[in-house]
């Protein structure tokens, strides 16, 4: 079983950066990033197929963050910058096991990390 380790979240002000990073314990097929708000369901930010590398980015973010991947480190990152409040939440990296094409609903993923806090103050 795929086993999924975040780090990176942390405080930041506005107009700032992070970076996050999965490390996965093994090979998927596709990556996610997603983020849960205090009161609101978790939501797609953005996700990459392993082997290609093509990627899709929510539209709140797209032009903000950016999701890479590192195949010899078996790592995922995502790249914040310009970072608002609202972008505060819970960060999520999974992993689809069975299919390539990009997916953007959670019910498409297999495997979970752990979470890590991103708080951005104003």
């Amino acid at each position: 079983q795929v086993q999924l380790v975040e780090s990176g979240g942390g405080l930041v002000q506005a107009g700032g950066s992070l970076r996050l990073s999965c490390a996965a314990s093994g090979r998927t097929y596709v990556m996610g990033w997603f983020r849960q708000a205090p009161g609101k369901k978790r939501e797609f930010v953005a996700a990459i197929n392993w082997s290609v590398g093509n990627t899709a980015h929510a539209n709140s973010v797209k032009g903000r963050f950016t999701i890479s991947r590192d195949n010899a480190k078996d790592t995922v990152y995502l790249q914040m910058n310009s970072l608002k409040p609202e972008d505060t939440a819970v960060y999520y990296c999974a992993a689809n096991l069975r299919v390539s094409g990009l997916r953007t609903a959670e019910t498409e993923y297999d495997v979970w990390g752990q979470g890590t806090q991103v708080t951005v103050s104003s």
